[in-house]
């Protein structure tokens, strides 16, 4: 019961993680509209506690910030080391 939960909550993150880099690219792109941007926002508020600390660490690439896929690599690690412990 409580493994279920820890991954749906890693899966959740996941998707959440996933969402905003769609999100941000369609921004960058040019589709800012009101739909996009509210969700955008949303899942960035979501995510902000984790992606918070790993800024701190992850240097920018250029004007890359490759803090999301450090995110995607962490999230798959811990995913595979809960695996093993539960």
């Amino acid at each position: 019961m409580i493994r279920n939960l820890i991954f749906l909550l890693l899966d959740i993150l996941w998707v959440a993680l996933l969402a905003q880099v769609i999100l941000s690219w369609l921004i960058v792109a040019g589709v800012r509209n009101d739909v996009v941007v509210q969700l955008y926002r949303s899942v960035s508020q979501l995510l902000e506690p984790i992606m918070r600390p790993l800024r701190r660490v992850v240097p920018m690439i250029g004007m890359v910030d490759i803090t999301p896929l450090v995110a995607f690599i962490l999230l798959a690690v811990l995913r595979q080391v809960l695996a093993r412990l539960l």
